[in-house]
């Protein structure tokens, strides 16, 4: 979804470096990105459908407790490339990467790597909201019964808890034991969102999680995702430049299975660097 001009100018002057005052209000400041602790290091990562390479030497950095978005056109590698993060990809068949992708002190590409708690700790929101076809309450239960040992009493809270971070139990408490699949698809998004919270993740992967969503549901998403900052490193894949400049700390722009720019949003989307992301964000990408 291009920009128009006149977005473009909204856009620059909603992300304009704030007043003094509005620092204390908690508006996003200029900040030194090196001095950041990173969570995720993508270096040199390759990846393969097959013989058929996608990603091409991709190097990025996701800042801990902050939403990173990434952008650029469709099939250039966006989605593939954070779903190496938690080795999802090798659910399909002749699918592979090659480079190193550090977390928490570890290449999680290398051999011996726990893929089932790696994919706990670092949890994933599909484009379609996907809910199971279980009862809500059991949606968000599923994972904690796999990965903790939970008394009766304990299960009941986690789940409560979770549905509460997803601003989801107020419109739910009294539907725990109705089919998920039974939820608006706004809420079903945010069940997805509250069962991948459920298991206390540390990183957040969110591929289009507001492509198959109504204008209202989505802007509770985007309310969401600044919540949920403060408690997790989140990553966003979108096409809605829009909303990538409105919740997102930093921008990576993809273009045919390349890193071109990544930077601040206020410099993305202000100043960027690159022709490529400047044609793109504005509409003249061809």
């Amino acid at each position: 979804m291009a920009l128009t001009m006149n977005e473009i100018t909204q856009t620059r002057a909603m992300i304009a470096p704030p007043r003094v005052e509005d620092v204390a209000a908690g508006h996003r400041v200029a900040e030194d990105f090196d001095a950041l602790p990173s969570r995720i290091s993508v270096r040199g990562l390759d990846f393969f459908y097959g013989k058929e390479q996608a990603l091409f030497n991709n190097d990025l950095e996701i800042k801990e407790k902050r939403v990173t978005a990434v952008i650029g056109p469709s099939g250039c590698g966006k989605s593939t490339h954070i779903r190496a993060y938690n080795r999802i990809y090798e659910l399909y068949r002749d699918h592979r990467a090659r480079g190193e992708i550090w977390f928490d002190g570890r290449d999680i590409l290398q051999p011996g790597t726990d893929v089932l708690d790696l994919r706990r700790r670092i949890g994933m929101i599909f484009q379609k909201p996907s809910p199971f076809p279980m009862t809500v309450f059991d949606n968000v239960a599923y994972g904690l019964r796999l990965h903790f040992k939970l008394s009766r009493g304990e299960l009941g809270d986690r789940v409560e808890d979770a549905l509460r971070r997803a601003a989801l139990w107020d419109e739910v408490k009294h539907k725990l034991k109705e089919p998920g699949l039974a939820l608006s698809g706004g809420q079903q998004q945010r069940l997805s969102i509250a069962r991948a919270v459920a298991v206390e993740p540390e990183v957040i992967l969110m591929d289009e999680p507001c492509s198959a969503i109504d204008p209202v549901a989505t802007a509770k998403i985007e309310e969401l995702i600044e919540e949920l900052k403060s408690t997790y490193t989140i990553v966003i894949v979108t096409h809605n430049m829009q909303q990538a400049a409105r919740v997102s700390d930093y921008t990576a722009f993809f273009y045919e299975g390349y890193v071109v720019e990544f930077d601040a949003t206020s410099q993305i989307f202000g100043n960027p660097q690159e022709k490529r992301t400047e044609d793109y964000i504005t509409g003249r990408f061809s």
